[in-house]
């Protein structure tokens, strides 16, 4: 409050940087086993005290580390950015309780809280209990029981079953799973509420410790926030019989050297449901982002977008027909290495009653060889190529699952 005394909350911004270090440029290696190798690894510091923003302080942090932040000058100036916003929210903040007052603006708080509880009280009442045995390309299985009580209005999410802490970095905090739930329960609900923890108060969520829901500290974590919330969503929804698998992964695509680093998302096909075909070539679930323009792409990175189209039947056959994904191929001005890490490349997308899984992703190099000649070398979902200049990147997202049978 005014006087210092009373925490009233807490605002935050959160921000996905270009490159914070890490053995390659925009701090996703493929390949990584342990945090620090994902980037620099900070403990808890003050950005700002007194008042005053500690930039010496911040940029020893990210040049002191095993794996450096490449630009560190970028990564102190969108830490200002978030800062701004902060400071942006917090006067929007005080300038409501100053015009309504802090018992008024408490209760609504509240109020927004319980409305969300009791919508999704009422969604759960639709629910029945179902389970989901999710493949991860790899083989490893994300195993989910959904238990419903529809008297009590409530519902327990066990993720028991669920296989051990991945030695790469397919892990996901619980923080990552928990949003997943909540955002599968949140698309549940009819009523145009906004999102908050009032959902979550109806749901009991058991993350077995040691498994790749719930690795050890120090885990690589990089494709949790990316990869496997994608997999518990479509793994949720799959047990709720809603919706077929959407493209499930969000195609994670970087490239870099000292001078620029770049990474986006791939959009692809959305499943198909009891009553809709599924959407083609778009964001889907836990990645609900845009991409940067060709042209502001081509006009500050060495790079030309020379295909980005919709990879025609490559959503899931059925009564109710996936989406397509799409094909996105880049080409290189400067050497750079290029980073994929990306799902549903040996696993499709899985249909639902009776409807046909998506096509499998995909991606290659195109080698600019002498005489016009090209050579193709092909990329793993989980891989990285070093490139010439001339040299393209190729990228097939995948489709969605189709919804009964065709």
């Amino acid at each position: 409050d005014d006087a210092g005394t009373t925490l009233r909350g807490f605002l935050a911004s959160r921000g996905h940087h270009a490159d914070i270090g890490g053995r390659t440029p925009g701090s996703m290696p493929p390949f990584a086993t342990t945090l620090e190798e994902e980037g620099v690894v900070i403990d808890d510091m003050k950005l700002v005290d007194a008042g005053v923003f500690q930039e010496e302080a911040l940029r020893a942090v990210l040049s002191g580390a095993a794996y450096p932040a490449r630009n560190p000058d970028e990564c102190v100036a969108d830490l200002k950015a978030q800062l701004a916003a902060n400071e942006a929210g917090i006067a929007a903040f005080r300038a409501m309780v100053d015009q309504y007052g802090w018992p008024t603006v408490a209760a609504y708080i509240a109020h927004v809280m319980n409305n969300a509880e009791a919508s999704v009280r009422r969604a759960i009442g639709r629910l029945r209990d179902g389970s989901w045995d999710y493949r991860m390309d790899d083989g490893a299985r994300l195993m989910v029981a959904i238990r419903v009580d529809r008297a009590a209005g409530t519902a327990t999410i066990d993720f028991t079953g669920t296989a051990p802490q991945h030695k790469g970095n397919f892990n996901a905090p619980p923080a990552v799973t928990r949003a997943a739930v909540l955002y599968v329960f949140r698309c549940l609900v009819d009523d145009e509420i906004p999102l908050n923890e009032g959902c979550l108060r109806p749901l009991t969520i058991i993350i077995p410790a040691g498994s790749f829901l719930n690795p050890a500290p120090g885990a690589a974590v990089v494709a949790g926030n990316t990869e496997v919330s994608q997999a518990v969503t479509a793994a949720l929804l799959g047990a709720l019989g809603v919706v077929a698998s959407a493209q499930a992964t969000m195609n994670n695509l970087l490239f870099g050297n000292a001078r620029h680093q770049y990474y986006e998302t791939i959009c692809g096909g959305a499943g198909a449901g009891p009553d809709f075909d599924g959407c083609d070539a778009v964001h889907t679930h836990m990645t609900n982002t845009r991409m940067t323009d060709p042209e502001v792409l081509e006009l500050r990175y060495p790079v030309r977008v020379e295909t980005f189209e919709i990879r025609r039947g490559s959503g899931g056959a059925g009564r109710h027909r996936g989406g397509d994904g799409v094909r996105r191929r880049l080409r290189f001005l400067e050497p750079m290495t290029v980073t994929i890490l990306a799902s549903r490349r040996t696993v499709p997308p899985f249909g639902m009653d009776g409807g046909a899984p998506g096509a499998a992703g995909r991606q290659w190099v195109e080698r600019a060889e002498v005489g016009g000649e090209v050579r193709i070398e092909v990329m793993g979902g989980r891989d990285q190529a070093t490139i010439a200049a001339g040299d393209s990147v190729v990228i097939e997202t995948p489709g969605g699952g189709g919804y009964g049978n065709p």
